[in-house]
C-alpha cells in the first residue's frame, strides 16, 4: 500500500466514528507495511479522555507487535495531533506520523505548539502532513455543522 491508501483507511476509520456521533478523527500504524494498529475517536463512547484515534492505534500496535517501543512504525491521522497524542508518539518512539489536516485549536505538530520538534525531548518525530487534508476537513465540517444544528455546540 502506498501513503494514500493507509490514509483513505485511516479515513475510514474516521467514518466510524462519525457514524458514532464521535469527532470523526481516525488513526492507523504502520509497521513494515502492514497495519498493525486502528483506531478511531471513542472518548464519548467510552467515557474516556485518552480515548483518542491515535492512543488507541498505538495500543492496538503495542499489543500486536508485543511492546511498546514503535520505532520502526508510522502513524497515519486525519488529523494532527493534540498534545497527548502527540507526547504518545514521542514516548513510542515512533519514527514518523503523516498526518491530513491541521487542528488551529489543539494540533500540537505545528499549529499550536509543536512538540515533535522540541529539543528538549529524547526523539525526534518526522513529520509530513497534509496528505488527504481536504478528504479530512469535509468529514470534520460536516460532523460540526450537525452539531451546531442540533444546537449541542456554538
Amino acid at each position: 500500500m502506498d501513503e494514500r491508501a493507509y490514509m483513505r483507511e485511516a479515513l475510514r476509520e474516521a467514518l466510524r466514528a462519525y457514524r458514532l456521533g464521535e469527532v470523526p478523527v481516525g488513526a492507523l500504524v504502520v509497521h513494515e507495511g502492514r497495519i498493525v494498529g486502528r483506531g478511531h475517536n471513542c472518548k464519548e463512547t467510552l467515557a474516556d479522555p485518552t480515548a483518542h484515534a491515535e492512543i488507541l492505534a498505538l495500543r492496538e500496535a503495542a499489543r500486536v507487535l508485543g511492546r511498546w517501543r514503535l520505532g520502526d512504525c508510522t502513524v497515519y491521522s486525519t488529523l494532527e495531533p493534540c498534545p497527548m497524542c502527540a507526547g504518545a508518539l514521542i514516548q513510542a518512539r515512533v519514527d514518523a506520523l503523516v498526518y491530513a489536516a491541521d487542528d488551529p485549536k489543539a494540533g500540537a505538530c505545528g499549529s499550536v505548539v509543536d512538540l515533535l520538534s522540541c529539543d528538549g525531548f529524547n526523539h525526534r518525530v518526522v513529520v509530513r502532513k497534509g496528505l488527504m487534508a481536504e478528504s479530512s476537513r469535509r468529514l470534520l465540517r460536516r460532523f460540526f455543522r450537525q452539531l451546531r444544528r442540533r444546537g449541542v455546540v456554538a
